[in-house]
């Protein structure tokens, strides 16, 4: 992985569930860097999540694949709550700034959203802008895969505004 270019992307640390790792040592010999949108707010978000972290759990060592979760949660314990589920990274809650560049520059307007990146850090043929299931079935998930649909990147503000998103 070039680990560099991908460390330019997400900063010089990454969370894991016990403590900070250094990027470069996170990426070393890995060949794909999928990074995750997410928050626990998200109704597809959360039920995405158990299924990528299944897949994560049987196939990335084998694979060289490293989830890197960039959250879209309104506080650093929801973050908290909703990593401590996740079996990857993450880039710190309070690199907001991180987040910022990383939803602009893959152009993230809803979530949940999974950029992956190939071994040079570019965005892996076929895999922008095609739909989680989409991507899933591509992975060998097949047809018991739960369809998504992306979320807005804040949560709803009141009662209406959930039941006019539900009906859409």
């Amino acid at each position: 992985m070039a680990a560099t270019t991908i460390q330019e992307l997400v900063g010089d640390e990454l969370l894991t569930q016990h403590d900070t790792q250094a990027t470069s040592e996170v990426l070393e010999g890995k060949k794909l860097v999928m990074l995750y949108f997410s928050a626990h707010w998200c109704p597809p978000c959360r039920g995405f999540t158990p299924h990528l972290a299944a897949k994560y759990k049987a196939t990335a060592e084998e694979l060289g694949i490293e989830v890197v979760f960039i959250s879209s949660d309104q506080s650093e314990s929801d973050f908290r709550q909703y990593f401590s589920e996740m079996p990857w990274t993450a880039v710190p809650y309070g690199a907001r700034n991180i987040k910022e560049k990383l939803s602009q520059l893959y152009g993230v307007q809803g979530i949940p959203t999974l950029v992956v990146l190939d071994e040079n850090g570019k965005v892996s043929a076929g895999c922008r802008g095609v739909s989680l299931y989409s991507f899933f079935l591509s992975l060998g998930y097949g047809a018991s895969s739960p369809p998504t649909a992306p979320h807005r990147t804040t949560p709803p503000t009141a009662p209406h505004q959930e039941r006019a998103r539900a009906s859409r």
